[in-house]
């Protein structure tokens, strides 16, 4: 046994004692009660090993959510990898957008472009069991990120993989169309800070000004969009204006931008 306690990995100050804590969870797979109870018990040299390579990886800068493989979003435990985004409170706007939408609309189909770990697709389908929920994405490893979650949450979707509506077979028509692509201009300095630093690059920026992706998909839904339709996508603290005016000029009615919990306008959508 070693000379090292629980209580020494949770206080010996190098991380944040909550992201300690989270860490000493997931390796020793107790709750918090129990190791509030048991912190001065011995720790395993094997565990104490398992915690210490995980702690690295954290001191190294890589975000909690990578380290520990899981995120939260919309009360459900969704699996992430650096092959997906880490899925975050503000695009649960985007989400509730969504469901607001398909209010009284239990059998419609709706279309994720862009899924990453299938967070807005899954959270759709778990919410409105009855709806036909496809979901696509460009990267292989993204979608099979995606997959195992909807295995494991127990949700029902299609996954197809290609470039936006190129996924897509010709002809098919949805009720609503919803995606969070990548939107942060190329020389926007946060991509080289925090956890951006690890996120996959291609889903944060289009390496220009941020807008293609968006001006892509607004351009192209509605012919993708049945009769009444809606499009609703998320985007940039400062890019509603132009979001909005890509809508519009897509010949999408009654276009508006809603607000996150910040109050920053973080989703613009319209209807066909």
């Amino acid at each position: 046994m070693s000379a090292v306690q629980i209580r020494d990995l949770l206080q010996d100050g190098r991380l944040p004692r909550l992201e300690a804590r989270m860490l000493v969870e997931r390796v020793w797979q107790r709750s918090r009660a129990w190791l509030l109870a048991h912190d001065d018990e011995p720790a395993e040299p094997a565990l104490c090993a398992a915690y210490e390579a995980l702690a690295q990886r954290r001191l190294a800068g890589e975000p909690m959510a990578y380290v520990l493989g899981e995120r939260e979003f919309m009360g459900h435990v969704f699996a992430v990898s650096p092959a997906v985004l880490i899925p975050r409170p503000d695009t649960e706007t985007l989400v509730e957008a969504a469901l607001a939408f398909l209010a009284g609309r239990p059998a419609a189909r709706v279309l994720d472009l862009g899924t990453g770990s299938g967070a807005i697709a899954i959270s759709i389908a778990l919410a409105c069991p009855q709806a036909e929920v496809t979901a696509t994405d460009l990267s292989a490893d993204a979608l099979a990120v995606a997959r195992a979650n909807a295995g494991r949450l127990g949700a029902s979707l299609t996954l197809a993989q290609g470039s936006w509506f190129e996924a897509l077979a010709p002809g098919q028509k949805y009720d609503l169309i919803v995606s969070n692509p990548p939107y942060i201009h190329g020389d926007d300095h946060h991509l080289s800070q925090g956890d951006l630093r690890f996120e996959p690059p291609g889903a944060l920026s289009d390496g220009a000004d941020g807008l293609s992706a968006l001006a892509e998909i607004a351009a192209q839904a509605p012919r993708w969009l049945a009769p009444g339709g809606a499009l609703w996508c998320e985007h940039g603290w400062d890019q509603a204006g132009a979001v909005r005016a890509l809508l519009q000029a897509s010949g999408l009615k009654n276009v508006e931008s809603r607000r996150d919990l910040g109050g920053i306008e973080r989703i613009s959508g319209g209807f066909l």
